[in-house]
């Protein structure tokens, strides 16, 4: 028959407990970490992806316009110089 010792018993309670409180000292250290690196990143004006991904869109529809409307240009040159 297998007797409880009392020392083993709190050791174990108390391993458990430091394990919680690790746990825990983690789980705020990592959200610390974030939140520093949010406000870091927000004070570099560095752009979301979603916006980045607009402007290039913009930017692309510019360069097509810009093409058409030389083409265009180009296309009505010739006449103007015949006259």
């Amino acid at each position: 028959m297998q007797t409880r010792n009392k020392f083993f018993d709190d050791m174990s309670q108390l391993m458990t407990n430091a394990m919680g409180v690790a746990q825990g000292a983690k789980s705020e250290a990592e959200g610390a970490m974030k939140n520093m690196m949010d406000r870091w990143l927000a004070d570099r004006d560095f752009v979301t992806r979603d916006e980045f991904e607009a402007v290039r869109a913009m930017a692309q529809k510019a360069r097509e316009e810009n093409e058409a409307l030389k083409a265009r240009i180009e296309a009505l040159e010739p006449k103007s110089k015949k006259k």
